[in-house]
């Protein structure tokens, strides 16, 4: 054999002898990346709860009508998800997996996490709790509910959170009622802000979500709630890949404030804000092209008092950087409510310190069928909702002539007991001459009326006075 050709026999022999790149490696690390998977996901599940909901709610074809036009609300029943956040049963959900609820069920129960010839159980055993609503926000979209049970295990919401781009999430709830499903994804975005004029920052990820899922926890790898599973970008109603959770600093504020109030109050500081942009930046001169800057204050308002002005740079608030839209709209959502915001800002290259102390704002309302409580609003005899204007801001936001009577905010679907011309923003002033103060009285009233009695109803209809005339049925 000649020197060459040993010598490639030789190489040959050594290459064919070496494992490919990582062969020996890659099995391990993906085994342990599942099994790493795997004990976050069981661990998590045992906090993740199926909601049931049965109430009223705007069918799905009239969801896109304004609050001017007839809105019927119609029985329904939802499925969602939760997460036991407090191991005496506080579970944060969806305000929309709830609202119109008459009756919430939450149902926990262990869940298979592994099949095993001959020893796996599928048949687990549920526990099925009624719930009670301590408190929601449409604004945010969270609700927190309560069951009672003591020593439940939970997903905690700390004050330090960490959280970046691409990292590896799963998402677990109830999608289509089918409870304990697991899908993992990562972090596709940390600061999506879909509408620029509410205060609401997204974590945007390509974990796989559908409905059901709404209200249950998006976790990173350690275990933390990242966030609550909100809605989806689709086309075709199914997942697509684009996600959108609620991040866990703003669910922990909206959890302490329901806990502690039942309500998060609405605030302002009376200024608008918009992104410093490149072009906006060399046509003002400003010293930087990044950033919020304001483009106005309202007279009177908090910010004017506090004496910040338009074209001032915002720098920081509650000595925390705001070099975003997102940023500063979410600081001004989640600051501790009744105190003032400590604000730094540029006016003219120089650094200035104001205090802004928030003042309560007027309700957000893009529907009427929102504000309503089916348990407390439902007149059932003449198939409508209704909301007391009474001590109410409904009627300043609607701009009525008084603020007596009740205001119709919905109308129940299918036939009424009684044929009453009644349609969404009428207010009911009087019935048969007599004024009306409440919904109360109006039960009351309708209640010693027999069938062929006559009713006239005196209604205030876009401005104007006109009665609405029936029998009882």
């Amino acid at each position: 054999m000649t020197t060459g050709k040993a010598l490639w026999l030789g190489l040959a022999c050594i290459v064919l002898s070496q494992p490919l790149y990582g062969q020996d490696q890659s099995p391990a690390i993906l085994k342990e990346y599942d099994q790493a998977i795997d004990r976050v996901a069981e661990r998590a599940m045992e906090s993740v709860v199926k909601i049931e909901v049965t109430g009223y709610g705007v069918p799905e074809n009239d969801k896109d009508q304004g609050q001017q036009q007839p809105q019927t609300l119609e029985r329904q029943r939802s499925i969602g998800s939760g997460v036991i956040v407090d191991s005496d049963g506080y579970i944060i959900t969806n305000n929309h997996v709830i609202a119109g609820a008459m009756r919430i069920r939450v149902i926990i129960a262990p869940a298979t996490v592994e099949l095993v010839s001959g020893n796996t159980r599928l048949n687990n055993p549920q526990r099925v709790y009624e719930a009670k609503l301590i408190g929601s926000t449409r604004y945010a979209d969270l609700a927190l509910i309560k069951i009672e049970e003591k020593g439940l295990p939970y997903i905690p919401l700390p004050e330090q959170f960490h959280f970046r781009l691409g990292q590896t999430v799963v998402a677990i709830g109830a999608p289509e009622g089918l409870d304990h499903t697991v899908t993992k994804g990562i972090i596709s975005a940390v600061g999506r802000q879909p509408e620029v004029d509410r205060p609401m920052v997204y974590v945007q990820t390509d974990a796989p979500i559908n409905p059901g899922n709404s209200g249950g926890p998006l976790i990173d790898r350690d275990g933390n709630l990242v966030g609550i599973n909100t809605f989806i970008v689709t086309s075709g109603g199914g997942s697509e890949g684009l996600g959108f959770a609620i991040p866990e600093p703003i669910v922990r504020f909206v959890y302490n404030e329901l806990k502690e109030h039942g309500i998060v109050p609405n605030v302002t500081i009376g200024a608008h804000a918009q992104s410093i942009t490149p072009a906006l930046a060399a046509g003002l001169k400003l010293p930087q092209d990044w950033g919020v800057i304001i483009s106005d204050v309202d007279a009177g308002g908090p910010a004017a008092a506090a004496g910040l002005h338009p074209r001032d740079i915002v720098t920081t608030m509650d000595h925390l950087r705001v070099d975003s839209l997102p940023k500063y709209t979410a600081f001004l959502y989640v600051h501790k409510r009744n105190t003032p915001i400590r604000m730094e800002v540029l006016r003219d290259g120089k650094p200035l310190t104001l205090a802004v102390t928030p003042a309560a704002a007027p309700p957000l309302v893009d529907n009427l069928s929102d504000l309503i409580n089916p348990k407390r609003d439902l007149i059932a005899s003449l198939g409508i909702f209704v909301i007391d204007l009474k001590h109410s801001a409904v009627g300043a936001m609607l701009n009525l002539r008084s603020d007596t009577g009740v205001l119709v905010a919905g109308l129940l679907g299918g036939e009424p007991a009684t044929a009453a011309d009644l349609a969404v923003g009428d207010v009911i002033r009087a019935i048969n001459g007599q004024p009306l103060n409440d919904s109360q009285q109006l039960r009351q009233i309708l209640a010693g009326l027999k069938p062929g009695d006559a009713v006239v109803l005196e209604v205030e209809r876009q401005a104007v006075l006109q009665y609405v005339a029936f029998e009882m049925e």
